[in-house]
């Protein structure tokens, strides 16, 4: 039987590879956002670290179907000492993000993890010799006063949260890093299922003192958190080969607003104009260290 593809598949294969991009990025800006919701809406009864574990365990299980198709050869790697590393940092990632989203608005959550690519150029100039030039020096400045835009230290007690949302940016920008180097030799699969497998020990025990058996409608929205999670990851991965960095990065502000928008009608939650003013700064200089990418003798 001959196999007919779908308006959807046709009209998919038929887009430009910057249309296919910037539709990737869309979803993993929507997947992201919607995964953050339902762990707010889990929170009044369910402890981060159990939902670290589910988004862990059912992250993955999404894989199964590459191991019944192809054994173990997704787990073929030639750097584990760096998959452990990434693991590591997955772990502090997903706990700080995760606690941090039970305590903030989704929105400020979402324009504080923007600084995630500044402290990753950062890293990655004092780690990877990557060049310091005066516009980039630039850029990161506004990034991160328009952190302190959002925070305003001294004018308002910072917030717990927002302390927990930039370590898992810290942790994020220090993967960011480690993927640089591994990126080299290792597949995007390899990478998303080692820092999974790595973190599933961990995350276990850390889940056993604050379990609580969820209701049926509770662990649906559970289970979700994995396919959630690794469909974000996956699609973001996978927009950079479909298109230029420049081309695909602006629409990763979407992020701010749907988090502005399900805060809104699910959580009553009203963003400050702070964070607005703060989350545009900082995207801003994410976005022209972006686009500056493509032309690096004048960044």
């Amino acid at each position: 039987m001959k196999w007919v593809p779908s308006a959807w598949s046709a009209a998919w294969y038929s887009a430009s590879g910057t249309v296919r991009g910037m539709a990737l990025i869309l979803l993993s800006a929507l997947t992201t956002q919607s995964m953050n919701a339902m762990i707010r809406g889990l929170s009044s009864d369910i402890h981060p670290f159990e939902m670290v574990f589910f988004r862990t365990v059912f992250g993955v299980l999404v894989f199964a179907p590459l191991f019944v198709r192809h054994g173990l050869k997704p787990l073929r790697t030639q750097r584990p000492g760096l998959q452990l590393l990434r693991g590591a940092l997955h772990i502090v990632f997903m706990f700080s993000l995760f606690t941090a989203i039970t305590m903030i608005p989704l929105a400020k959550v979402s324009a504080l993890n923007f600084t995630a690519p500044l402290m990753g150029t950062v890293l990655a100039i004092l780690f990877l010799g990557e060049s310091v030039r005066a516009r980039r020096v630039g850029a990161l400045a506004v990034g991160f006063l328009g952190t302190l835009v959002i925070l305003r230290p001294g004018v308002i007690a910072v917030e717990t949260g927002a302390i927990l949302v930039l370590v898992a940016a810290s942790a994020f920008a220090a993967s960011i890093v480690v993927i640089k180097i591994m990126s080299r030799t290792e597949t995007t699969v390899s990478m998303t299922l080692y820092q999974s497998l790595f973190s599933l020990p961990i995350v276990t025990i850390a889940m056993v003192p604050f379990w609580t058996t969820p209701s049926v409608g509770q662990l649906a929205m559970l289970v979700l958190l994995g396919p959630l999670g690794t469909i974000a990851h996956m699609s973001f991965a996978h927009a950079f080969k479909q298109a230029d960095v420049s081309a695909v990065t602006p629409v990763e502000f979407t992020k701010l607003i749907f988090a502005s928008t399900l805060g809104y009608v699910f959580f009553a939650e009203v963003p400050e104009i702070w964070t607005w003013v703060g989350g545009i700064m900082i995207f801003s200089a994410v976005a022209y260290l972006a686009i500056r990418e493509r032309a690096p003798a004048a960044a």
